[in-house]
């Protein structure tokens, strides 16, 4: 039997202001078309369909008809889903008795048999056991499909020393014992899970943390060695888990920030030889739009200018436009930075989605010294004060009197004059910084 695992598409998903309707809909044609080449047999997705709770319509006709191709296309299909923290449980389970006519399960939560108490026992184990059948009808494996597991998901522990690393260990584990002690010789566990095991790599960009309870990640112990395959959802970088060839996560099919540059993007080719894993093909993505950082590294405004005024791109449709994520570094605030890159960007076939600034101190080795002050202190100081010493901690110098004057200036204006609504403007008793809006956000 081969399956194929992919995880964290993210359908809907906006990169610092710009759609990506154009690359979804490429990656989805080319899945279409590997799963009918590969010719899988069961299509496994581990989580994060969409990248939040509450997708555009777009997004969601986009998924279905995927799925709707994908059963048509490959005859006997099996396709397995649950949900990521990212997606809504019940949003993504209600079209379930639909997708069953053409044996595509869906798992957003799991449930309780009515009535139960809060126990291993409690759960609705079988509704998690999903068969997957070859091309005959025969079932060959049968899969745990465990979504994204909350608190009140789980069984309770409350004497553990982590309560909810060990819901999630006693509920696999009661689901491997039921899924085992059910099957025929030869029927190989699979295992689908959305979460974040301990030593996994994490994307700081574009990962949503699941921190519960101060613990976050998870011991790969938690799969039973009986499993053959465990299928995992939600760290964005393709990775083993300690290095077990048969505990991975396949990655997102495309970079989901600027720090996933470089990863390589791709799904999972998995054969299943009786009760085993016989072999695992990685299969990269083609990447639809291109990803640019100039310079590589910060550098000065002048040099970073001259570069984009340099910049040749290829013509193209705009939907295949490179994102462009420009690296400065700077030595004081420049107003019109961005006015300045957008000049040197005229006309080129390119998106400035993302400025990135980094500051030098003019003295690379010398610290801010500043004193530990109290909340009375903090509340003490005048907000001119509080702006003074955040910019000389920032860049080791006095404020201009320019900026100073303007600062004021913003201070004792006029909410009405400035269209900001009162509660939006400067609160002197607050240890935040200025943090006014306009009134039509």
């Amino acid at each position: 039997m081969r399956l194929l695992h992919t995880s964290d598409w993210h359908l809907g998903q906006t990169l610092h202001q710009f759609e990506r309707r154009y690359e979804h809909e490429q990656f989805l044609d080319w899945l279409l078309a590997t799963l009918i080449a590969e010719q899988v047999d069961a299509l496994l997705i581990a989580g994060d369909i969409f990248d939040n709770a509450n997708p555009a319509a777009a997004a969601q006709a986009r998924f279905y008809r995927f799925l709707t191709e994908a059963r048509r296309q490959v005859p006997g299909l099996n396709i397995v889903i649950a949900a990521g923290n990212h997606d809504s449980p019940g949003r993504l389970e209600a079209p379930a008795p639909f997708l069953a006519l053409f044996e595509a399960t869906v798992i957003g939560a799991v449930s309780r048999t009515e009535g139960a108490e809060e126990h291993e026992a409690s759960f609705d184990l079988e509704r998690l056991r999903v068969p997957l059948r070859n091309r005959d009808g025969d079932i060959k494996a049968w899969c745990i499909a465990m979504p994204f597991l909350r608190p009140g998901d789980l069984p309770r522990q409350e004497d553990a020393a982590n309560p909810y690393a060990a819901g999630i260990e006693a509920l696999y584990q009661a689901a491997f014992a039921f899924v085992d002690s059910r099957r025929e010789a030869g029927q190989a566990i699979v295992a689908m899970g959305h979460c974040h095991l301990s030593g996994g790599q994490v994307s700081e960009e574009s990962e949503r943390r699941i921190v519960i309870g101060g613990a976050e990640a998870l011991s790969a112990s938690l799969f039973d060695p009986g499993i053959a395959y465990v299928a995992l959802g939600h760290l964005h970088l393709a990775q083993k888990v300690g290095q077990d060839n048969t505990r991975r996560y396949c990655g997102s099919p495309l970079p989901l920030s600027f720090s996933e540059i470089n990863y390589p993007h791709q799904v999972l080719i998995v054969d299943l030889d009786g009760e085993v894993v016989r072999d695992i093909r990685e299969l990269r993505v083609p990447r639809a739009v291109d990803f640019l950082r100039i310079p590589h590294h910060p550098a000065p405004i002048e040099q970073v200018i001259a570069e984009l005024e340099a910049l040749l791109l290829p013509d193209r449709p705009e939907a295949e436009w490179p994102y462009l994520q420009v690296r400065i570094q700077l030595t004081q605030p420049e107003p019109g930075l961005r006015a300045r890159i957008e000049a040197a960007l005229a006309q080129k076939p390119v998106r400035l989605a993302k400025i990135e600034t980094t500051y030098a101190r003019s003295n690379p080795q010398e610290t801010v010294a500043a004193s530990a002050m109290s909340i009375d202190d903090l509340n003490a100081l005048a907000p001119v004060d509080f702006f003074q010493r955040l910019y000389r901690h920032r860049f080791a110098e006095d404020a201009p009197s320019e900026l100073l004057a303007a600062f004021s200036e913003l201070l004792h204006a006029d909410p009405t004059a400035l269209n900001l609504p009162l509660d939006a403007c400067f609160n002197p008793q607050s240890t935040s910084s200025l943090d006014c809006k306009p009134a039509d956000g």
